[in-house]
């Protein structure tokens, strides 16, 4: 990990800690890494092929024929998902079987896999595990910039736009989740998140005491599935 990225993240050593530590000073991310049991690359074959992001839900998790590994997977899985419910929130399980930036993406991508941050109107933290396949990926904020305020980006927006740089652009952008994306500063060194490890990151609310974590999701192409809960 970076040594920008070592000053926004806290590893912690429980879900407990995860989940009762708060956000203060220059830490916008919460780490548990773990080691958990089974054979998630059974569970991907198992699954079958498929296009896009699949929700996979219990039953049909628990009902595939799987030798003791990839049951072990399963309920492993399960067990996260269950201790997200049981504390208010709503995870959801997904086989991300292809995530790839088209070709229209624009002047500013929006998709997942441009680094940004999640945003809401009230108080509400992101959680993330990735199971099996590539991770997603966190940047310092020291080491980010807003693409909306670099000076080409603008100027291609404002065209977009066909106003003046005011307060209805500056709600356009925000209407378009332009402003919530950033491109790395020159040198800027992405950390992983990691196999396993659960994560709980900041993001923008009003009010909130930290800057939102920016982070991204890797790009994997058909063929090279993931395992990924997201709350």
């Amino acid at each position: 990990m970076s040594e920008g990225g070592q000053a926004r993240v806290r590893q912690v050593g429980s879900f407990t800690e995860l989940l009762t530590t708060p956000f203060a000073g220059d830490v916008n991310a919460l780490c548990w890494e773990r080691t958990l049991p089974g054979d998630y690359a059974e569970v991907i074959a198992k699954l079958g092929p498929g296009e896009g992001i699949v929700p996979l839900d219990d039953e049909h998790l628990r009902a595939l024929d799987l030798s003791p590994a990839g049951q072990r997977a399963v309920e492993a899985m399960l067990a996260d998902q269950q201790l997200l419910r049981d504390h208010e929130l709503a995870p959801s399980l997904n086989c991300v079987y292809d995530c790839v930036r088209g070709t229209d993406a624009g002047t500013v991508p929006t998709d997942v896999m441009s680094f940004h941050v999640d945003s809401a109107p009230v108080e509400v933290d992101t959680w993330l595990c990735t199971y099996h396949g590539a991770c997603s990926e966190g940047l310092a904020n020291e080491m980010a910039a807003r693409k909306v305020d670099q000076l080409e980006v603008r100027a291609a927006l404002l065209r977009e736009y066909g106003g003046a740089d005011d307060a209805d652009f500056a709600e356009f952008l925000h209407e378009h989740s332009y402003d919530s994306h950033y491109a790395p500063m020159p040198g800027a060194t992405p950390y992983p998140f990691g196999t396993f490890a659960l994560w709980r990151i900041a993001t923008l609310w009003p009010g909130s005491p930290v800057l939102p974590c920016i982070h991204r999701a890797p790009e994997n192409y058909p063929g090279s599935p993931r395992l990924l809960l997201i709350s």
